[in-house]
């Protein structure tokens, strides 16, 4: 080998590798920079998911609260959270239904003296009034709401009339007449005016005044919870579109057997 040879190796033997090196320096100046922007995508993508998960956790709390609201027992723990702010408003009574009627009360007698064999006649007294009966359930006592289907059942407190009834006595007619020999018939119709309130008050709560105001007062009811799922947005086809009002006093409505009391339409 020749001295000169010894010399010249090393050049020649960078300029023979120059290129692959210059290659594999290119390569890993690429690599780096891919590696570089899959940490960058993968720190993006990161936060995206923390975004996408808090509004995926926020609207999964929406979606669990408004499902809540189609179980029975939060229906109606929120409809009682209501009624306080209702009821303020109107004495702890809801009003449902009235009645006109005009109510005729008559009493008479009369008196003969011989062992009857002489009559002194007949009183007579007699009076027609305009009489206004209202009927009302206290917010206050126990409600039940139930569930069925698309249909919501109430079970509301009994009726009860609101006492004493509303007299008009404006409007009052007053009749009387008196057999010869009878002199009573100002204290007559004077006990007969004393009756009429506390007659009147039995008269409100017999069966028969609270059937004539049943079905009304149950239509009352239904729109009051009909405005309360409104407020909630339950009103609709695609959640509660019927209503069934029992009152408390009812144990032999059967909600399968009724109608509903009003409907979406």
């Amino acid at each position: 080998m020749k001295p000169d040879d010894a010399k010249e190796r090393p050049d020649s033997t960078l300029v023979k590798f120059r290129w692959p090196l210059v290659l594999i320096a290119i390569s890993l100046m690429a690599l780096i920079a891919y590696l570089v922007s899959l940490w960058m995508a993968k720190r993006a993508f990161d936060e995206t998911v923390t975004r996408g998960g808090a509004a995926g956790r926020y609207a999964a709390q929406k979606a669990e609260a408004m499902a809540a609201k189609f179980m029975q027992g939060t229906i109606t723990r929120t409809f009682l959270a209501a009624i306080p702010e209702i009821a303020s408003t109107g004495g702890g009574n809801l009003e449902l239904a009235k009645s006109d009627q005009t109510e005729i009360f008559r009493t008479e007698d009369s008196k003969t003296i011989l062992w009857d064999k002489i009559a002194l006649g007949k009183t007579v007294s007699e009076i027609r009034v305009p009489v206004t009966y209202r009927y009302h359930l206290q917010l206050s006592a126990p409600w039940r709401l139930q569930v069925s289907g698309q249909t919501c059942i109430v079970i509301a407190p009994s009726v009860h009339p609101t006492l004493p009834p509303a007299i008009h006595t404006d409007k009052m007619e007053k009749y009387s007449e008196s057999g010869w020999g009878r002199f009573n018939a100002s204290d007559q119709m004077a006990e007969l005016e004393k009756s009429i309130t506390p007659t009147l008050s039995d008269y409100a709560g017999d069966p028969k005044h609270l059937s004539l105001v049943r079905e009304e007062c149950r239509k009352t009811v239904a729109e009051f919870v009909r405005t309360w799922l409104l407020k909630e947005d339950h009103w609709r086809h695609d959640r509660f579109h019927s209503i069934k009002v029992i009152f408390a006093d009812e144990v032999e409505k059967r909600p399968g057997q009724m109608e509903p009391t009003i409907q979406l339409k």
